[in-house]
C-alpha cells in the first residue's frame, strides 16, 4: 500500500477514535461507583475490539481500491466477506467515472474490499457471473453475489452523480455501513429508479452461469 494512501487511512482512523473517546468519557463523567467501572471496561473492551478488525481490514487491502486478475477473484472473495468488484474497461468513460466515486469511497468504508477488474481480460469469470453491461459493479456479501449496479440506471441516469449518491446505493445494497437515511438517496435531486436485484448467485469455482439458489 501507498505510503501517503496508509498514512491518510490511519489519520482517518485516529480521528475517528478520538472523537469515540472523547465521546465516551463525557458519558463516563455522568456515572459514578460500579456502573461506572463497569461500563468503562465494557467500553474499552469494544474499542480494543474495534482498532483489532480495523488493522485486519487494512492488512487485507481494504481501504483502498485495487485492480485484481481473474485468476485473484476467488481468494479475494474468501479473504474478504463484503467485496464490491467494478468490471470495466479501458475505453469507457463511465468507467473512469466510477474509479473516482469507489477509490473515495473504499478509503472511507473499511469494512469492505474494493476492486476493479478489466472484463475484457475475463472473459470466463465475466461470462459466469452475466456481466453483459460496462460498466457493472458487482456486490458480493459472505461468497455470494447480492446485487448488481449496472451502469448508471440507479445513480439518477446521469454522469454528474455525486460521491454520496453512489454510497448511499452501496449501503443499500448491504454492503457497507450507511449512516445516513438509508430510505432517501443522499442526492435529493436525484431521480428516484426502480432497484432492480438480480437471483443470489453463489460465487465459487465450479459456478455455472444458469444456476440460481
Amino acid at each position: 500500500m501507498d505510503n501517503l494512501v496508509q498514512e491518510k487511512i490511519m489519520h482517518n482512523i485516529i480521528s475517528t477514535i478520538e472523537e469515540k473517546v472523547d465521546d465516551e468519557l463525557y458519558k463516563l463523567d455522568q456515572l459514578d461507583g460500579t456502573s461506572l467501572e463497569k461500563l468503562r471496561e465494557q467500553r474499552l473492551n469494544e474499542m480494543k475490539h474495534e482498532a483489532q478488525l480495523r488493522n485486519d481490514w487494512i492488512s487485507k487491502g481494504h481501504g483502498e481500491y485495487t485492480e485484481i486478475d481473474e485468476k485473484d477473484f476467488f481468494a479475494a472473495c474468501k479473504k474478504s466477506p463484503e467485496i464490491i468488484i467494478h468490471f470495466y474497461k479501458r475505453d469507457a468513460p463511465r468507467c473512469k467515472i466510477f474509479d473516482h466515486h469507489l477509490k473515495i469511497i473504499a478509503s472511507k468504508h473499511l469494512e469492505a474490499r474494493f476492486l476493479k477488474i478489466n472484463a475484457e481480460n475475463a472473459p470466463f469469470l465475466a461470462g459466469k457471473l452475466r456481466i453483459k453491461v460496462i460498466p457493472t459493479l458487482l456486490i458480493a456479501v459472505n461468497g455470494k453475489t447480492k446485487d448488481y449496479i449496472v451502469g448508471f440506471s440507479d445513480l439518477g441516469n446521469c454522469d454528474d452523480f455525486s460521491t454520496e449518491v453512489l454510497e448511499w446505493r452501496l449501503g443499500l445494497s448491504g454492503v457497507i455501513k450507511y449512516e445516513g437515511d438509508i430510505t432517501q438517496p443522499a442526492n435529493k435531486n436525484a431521480n428516484k429508479s426502480k432497484i432492480n436485484r438480480l437471483s443470489k448467485k453463489t460465487i465459487r469455482e465450479n459456478y455455472s452461469s444458469d444456476e440460481s439458489d
